[in-house]
């Protein structure tokens, strides 16, 4: 018993050391994890408390997105106004936006999925 704490000592120790002196270098990485595998990447049934954003933004773009140092970010509006009660805001799509298949975005699109997602659970809209 005592070898064995002995041994365990001397590990971490030396690894501790090992960590103190190392100066981090190159590029930072960010991961996030996914601890519940969604079993269908819709925005609109998501659990937004387990799936990040940025898996979203990588399957699915928005009208507008959060940005560090930023209040929000472009996506597909290139311009939006927000009525003076924070009530309504009015998007500008930039033009020529095309799904997956080559057809056009429309506002009518955008505004379909806007009442699908509030009918579908995404109870924030």
């Amino acid at each position: 018993m005592i070898v064995l704490l002995l041994v365990v000592t001397l590990t971490f120790g030396a690894a501790r050391e090992a960590i103190a002196q190392a100066t981090p270098t190159g590029e930072a990485v960010m991961a996030w994890p996914v601890t519940i595998a969604p079993s269908w990447f819709d925005p609109a049934t998501l659990p937004p408390q387990i799936t990040p954003f940025g898996i979203l933004f990588a399957l699915h773009d928005a009208m507008v997105r959060p940005l560090p140092g930023q209040k929000m970010g472009l996506g597909l509006a290139e311009a939006w106004t927000e009525s003076s009660d924070g009530l309504s805001y009015e998007f500008r799509l930039r033009r020529g936006l095309k799904f997956h298949n080559g057809d056009a975005v429309t506002a009518e699109d955008v505004k379909f999925s806007f009442e699908r997602y509030k009918g579908a659970g995404a109870r924030e809209l």
